[in-house]
């Protein structure tokens, strides 16, 4: 057995040996609920696996997910196995769940289960790979104005760290001009020499902006044709807020590393996420956490030889997690499979469209998201005139709607249309709006 790679075995056939397990070792298996793939008649039954509160509208579902059904009985089940009997059922199951986590997820992502590394949320993400980056003082970080606080601080600490040097630009001068070609181009120019890492946010939470990963990728890959591979630039990406909305073959899209908690538009368990990193990339991020894997802990008490753990393994930080929830994240990516991925994206294209036509045709209403599809995915930002975003949030949960207002300097009150919302329900919102700014002259 220890002249096999037991990782890739355990991959292939994690499912498998888990579905036995569970079965066999007392543990039984509840009733998992199927789900056909979805038809656009079907999007109410798609509502009905939630325990939402149905006294609301739900419009900030991207900030922390509700389970549907398949992920709230795999917790319910893992939770009951544990709790009967912790050591046992952790030794049963805990490589087997954990292979068919990655497994699941390599599916969705068209990737292979060893490039994926399983975190916590987004934030654990972004501070293990920018916190383990190997960089120097030759070296240039370049990102923009435009990212999250998690992003920001997580590489002037490593820049703090390494003496390497943190520059941000911004992407765009007025939004309302942006083009995919003008924030490639304005990217692109910025990158120096010294760059060696270059971080962006390919949906940013604070406009609704969606940035043009791809091409930006490929423009970059044709700057490294150029550069020595020790020079190479690293494009890493803060992909929560395309996970789950957009159709993308991450083998296609050509970033080096995307990062994304998965208890959001994935409706994955809260406290899940990962880090995807391409195999040549990998070898540029260190890990800052031991691991918990099998092969680590036999090669630690000499059970094997020593030999290299594939790098995702190693930045896979060990310790004691809410093992209930890891391992039902399986569940959440299988979940948005049976759906159709591209079905997904049109829906909330649609339910996205509806809202921004409306927005954009009030008067006293400013839209700041695109409505092209091209430059924005679920989040809509947007300003009523003589009120603050807050106002705006408070007045809208008081009708019985959920928004919320953007974590940054410059404010927005913040709509974002999911799966779980109708037609019907966006209509409603458009009218509370047109109320709320005609109350406001």
């Amino acid at each position: 057995m220890h002249a096999i790679d037991r990782r890739g075995f355990l991959v292939r056939s994690g499912l498998a040996l888990s579905a036995a397990l569970l079965s066999s070792e007392g543990f039984p298996l509840s009733r998992t609920s199927a789900l056909e793939p979805a038809t656009p008649a079907d999007w109410q039954a798609v509502r009905n696996q939630f325990p939402l509160s149905r006294d609301l509208i739900h419009l900030a579902g991207f900030f922390l997910a509700s389970h549907p059904t398949p992920v709230r009985e795999a917790i319910e089940r893992h939770r009951a196995g544990l709790d009967a009997d912790p050591i046992g059922y952790w030794f049963a199951h805990e490589k087997t769940q954990e292979a068919a986590v990655l497994q699941a997820a390599a599916a969705y992502l068209a990737v292979d289960s060893t490039e994926i590394a399983l975190t916590d949320s987004t934030t654990m993400g972004l501070g293990l790979l920018y916190g383990g980056l190997t960089l120097n003082r030759e070296h240039e970080i370049l990102t923009t104005t435009h990212d999250h606080y998690s992003t920001e601080t997580s590489l002037r600490l490593r820049a703090e760290r390494t003496g390497a040097t943190l520059r941000r630009i911004p992407l765009y001068e007025d939004l309302h001009s942006v083009t995919q070609e003008s924030l490639v181009e304005t990217l692109v120019k910025a990158i120096r020499p010294r760059t060696k890492i270059v971080a962006v946010t390919w949906v940013h939470s604070s406009t609704g902006l969606k940035l043009p990963i791809a091409e930006m990728a490929r423009a970059i890959q044709r700057l490294n044709a150029s550069r020595a591979e020790k020079d190479r630039v690293l494009l890493c990406v803060d992909g929560v807020h395309a996970l789950g909305v957009e159709d993308f073959r991450l083998s296609e899209v050509g970033c080096d590393f995307l990062i994304a908690g998965t208890h959001k538009w994935m409706f994955g368990p809260r406290g899940t996420g990962l880090v995807w990193g391409h195999p040549r990339a990998w070898p540029f991020a260190k890990a800052t956490i031991p691991t918990f894997d099998s092969d680590a802990y036999d090669m630690w008490m000499r059970v094997i030889p020593p030999r290299p753990l594939p790098p995702a393994v190693s930045m896979t930080p060990g310790g004691f997690h809410s093992f209930e929830h890891r391992w039902a994240l399986d569940q959440a990516f299988k979940f948005h499979q049976a759906l159709g991925k591209s079905r997904v994206t049109r829906r909330i294209q649609d339910l996205n469209d509806q809202l921004k036509q409306g927005l954009a045709a009030m008067r006293r209403i400013t839209l700041h998201t695109p409505l092209s599809h091209d430059l924005s995915a679920g989040i809509v930002c947007f300003e009523v005139a003589g009120m603050s975003p807050d106002q705006v949030v408070a007045e809208l949960r008081r009708k019985g709607i959920v928004a919320s207002v953007t974590p940054y300097a410059t404010q927005y009150a913040r709509l974002a249309p999911g799966l779980l919302n109708s037609e019907a329900e966006i209509e409603t919102v458009l009218n509370e709006i047109l109320v709320l700014a005609g109350n406001h002259f």
